[in-house]
């Protein structure tokens, strides 16, 4: 899977002098913390191993957000043929192909899933709930899933980006319809194998519970974190310099629109989820809400009811508030602690019943792969172009006119 080679390297991305090591002290910060935090052993009845593959499955699942964010974003690129969204693409690729990094990152999950997954420890014949749901809670289609899936999201996003990154080369419309029939079929693929990954990743720690909708709820939440993400990262890139001559207002008030949409969106299937569960009252879908509902657990419910969906609808309900850097960036802030309290809310009452806990272990483990995975994203964005150099679209999206070869012969 080697990239090709730009024809247009940009400078390497100039950060302040504090910014520049940062990705290093996240990785070499958060190991040396997440040792210690081993070391210091857990709380009350919590092994420190068992709580170490909480955290880190909690940070996880939030980066893994914006790995398939950003695939669904090219992936809706090329369905929809937006001009829009081509300033925003190659960034959108590259975090799209950072699904080969999270496979490498899971590893500690593979290695730590019976701490994880009570299941992986049971007999299914004396559990009624694992047995119904014979043979995927096996062992063996856990792992070989887990292995399908990251082997998909990479497929996907390395044809998808290196379609792009050749087009930058000789400009052949090809690989543009080569990319719309990746997508084309794409788009399912990502759906289905999105949903296998929510719901063997983070349902199964339950296995009891039953949701239609919880692959679609997960989708949700990450592409709303990856929105506020991008649209913080165009904004800075478009400062430096990189993006100074195609990221416009345009440009920035879709991302805001989409962020918009996406609160909605999000609310809409969390809310739907839990008044089909509330109404039907059947214990073995309930259980998982009322566990939620006690200690801080519920603070941090209320927490996703206003901070997920309230604050934001009324931030980004004016249309100029889109484009208003002040407002967005403190958002994006809030987006990301909304989005990881959801993924707590989903993984750690299985660990912690009475309440919310956040402790060394679970700012190790965010640090750590945030650090990681910022590291290869900024090696992939210094060594390629910033934004498509030749997309068909390219043009528009910079407001030029260029005539057609009919309408320049008949001048002639």
């Amino acid at each position: 899977m080697a990239s090709h080679a730009d024809t247009a390297k940009p400078a390497p991305i100039q950060f302040p002098g504090w910014a520049k090591n940062l990705p290093m002290i996240l990785i070499v910060g958060g190991a040396a913390l997440a040792l210690l935090g081993m070391l210091a052993g857990g709380s009350g009845q919590v092994t420190a191993v068992r709580q170490f593959a909480f955290s880190y499955l909690t940070a996880f699942m939030f980066f893994l957000s914006l790995c398939l964010g950003g695939l669904f974003l090219v992936i809706l690129h090329h369905l929809f043929d937006a001009n829009w969204s081509v300033p925003t693409r190659r960034i959108c690729e590259h975090l799209a192909f950072l699904a080969p990094i999270m496979a490498v990152l899971f590893i500690p999950i593979a290695l730590l899933a019976p701490e994880i997954y009570g299941w992986m420890t049971k007999d299914p014949q004396s559990d009624h709930a694992i047995a119904a749901k014979l043979p995927l809670f096996t062992k063996p289609v856990f792992y070989v899933l887990s292995f399908s899936l990251f082997a998909i999201w990479t497929l996907l996003a390395w044809k998808l980006r290196s379609n792009s990154l050749a087009q930058d080369k000789d400009g052949s419309s090809a690989h543009t319809i080569s990319n719309r029939k990746w997508a084309a079929g794409g788009i399912f693929l990502f759906a289905f194998t999105l949903t296998l990954g929510a719901i063997f990743w983070m349902k199964a720690i339950q296995h009891q519970f039953f949701s239609t909708m919880y692959g679609v709820y997960y989708f949700a939440g990450s592409v709303w974190t990856t929105l506020g993400t991008l649209y913080l990262i165009t904004l800075f890139l478009k400062r430096q310099g990189p993006l100074a001559a195609v990221a416009n207002r345009t440009t920035f008030y879709f991302l805001g629109t989409l962020m918009f949409a996406f609160t909605v969106f999000y609310a809409y299937i969390h809310f739907s989820q839990y008044f089909l569960i509330w109404n039907a009252a059947i214990p073995e879908e309930t259980f998982w809400y009322v566990l939620r509902e006690k200690g801080t657990w519920w603070d941090i419910g209320m927490l996703i009811v206003f901070g997920h969906f309230v604050l934001p609808f009324l931030a980004l309900l004016r249309i100029d508030a889109k484009l208003s850097i002040s407002l967005i960036a403190p958002l994006v802030a809030w987006q990301w602690i909304c989005h990881y309290a959801d993924m707590a809310y989903n993984i750690q009452p299985a660990l912690h019943p009475d309440g919310f806990h956040f402790g060394w272990l679970d700012l190790a483990c965010f640090a750590f792969i945030a650090g990681v995975l910022s590291t290869v994203f900024l090696k992939y964005f210094n060594a390629h172009a910033p934004f498509p150099q030749k997309d068909p679209r390219i043009a528009e999206t910079l407001g030029v006119y260029i005539a057609p070869l009919s309408e320049s012969a008949a001048k002639h």
